[in-house]
């Protein structure tokens, strides 16, 4: 049940926002004003309960951003937009000792399993992908989302046929960079930021990598 602090806050938010709507205003302060309640509401309708802390709610640059082109209807300049992916790359930690596969199984773990960071895990327990939820990937899997491209045969159809050869080290270092943040390469991408965002450690990340480009995984076969 709402606190009387938090049921008054929605009230008043629904109170005014109806009033701006029926009297048809448009202007800067009326935006300004539900803004504003917007930003109450949300300040008194969430608290600190376990891992899970309030201060998700706050966006970085890059979300803002993204947030307020999509409230305006107005997209990023061209400039905004390399600005965004550059500061996103430049944020990517790359695996210190240059591997960047793992086991493939324990990747296809990490895919199915869309647990984590909720308030009732404890501190440090390791997070799932969820990658089923947006992508097909494995063909042995009948139930996935369709938000995201399909990654089925990701490696074979990008040609890497050795993960560690020369020739495949573009689409390897794409591939982790696009896990780890993946706004360095699209600025406002809904992907989750797994490694930016410390949902995935390094470890777990190889082996998402494993499961998309190893040949050996059923991705790729």
């Amino acid at each position: 049940m709402l606190k009387k602090k938090h049921l008054s806050a929605l009230q008043t938010a629904a109170a005014v926002t109806a009033s701006l709507v029926v009297l048809g205003c448009t202007t800067m302060d009326s935006a300004a004003t539900l803004d504003s309640l917007t930003q109450q509401m949300v300040q008194t309708s969430f608290r600190d309960q376990g891992i899970a802390k309030v201060d998700r709610l706050q966006q970085d640059e890059s979300n803002a951003a993204c947030s307020a082109a999509d409230a305006s209807g107005i997209p990023l300049t061209e400039a905004k937009t390399k600005a965004i992916e550059t500061a996103n790359l430049q944020s990517v930690q790359w695996p210190k000792d240059g591997k960047f596969l793992g086991d493939w199984k324990e990747g296809e773990k990490i895919a199915q399993n869309g647990r984590g960071m909720t308030w009732t895990d404890k501190p440090g327990s390791a997070n799932g992908g969820n990658c089923y939820n947006c992508h097909q990937i494995s063909p042995q899997e009948i139930s996935f989302g369709t938000l995201g491209p399909s990654l089925y045969n990701y490696g074979k159809l990008r040609g890497v046929q050795d993960p560690s050869s020369p020739e495949a080290k573009a689409i390897v270092e794409y591939t982790w960079g696009k896990i780890w943040n993946a706004k360095a390469y699209n600025a406002c991408s809904g992907m989750p930021r797994f490694g930016h965002s410390a949902i995935l450690d390094q470890a777990q990340v190889r082996d998402v990598m494993a499961l998309l480009l190893d040949p050996k995984s059923p991705v790729n076969r």
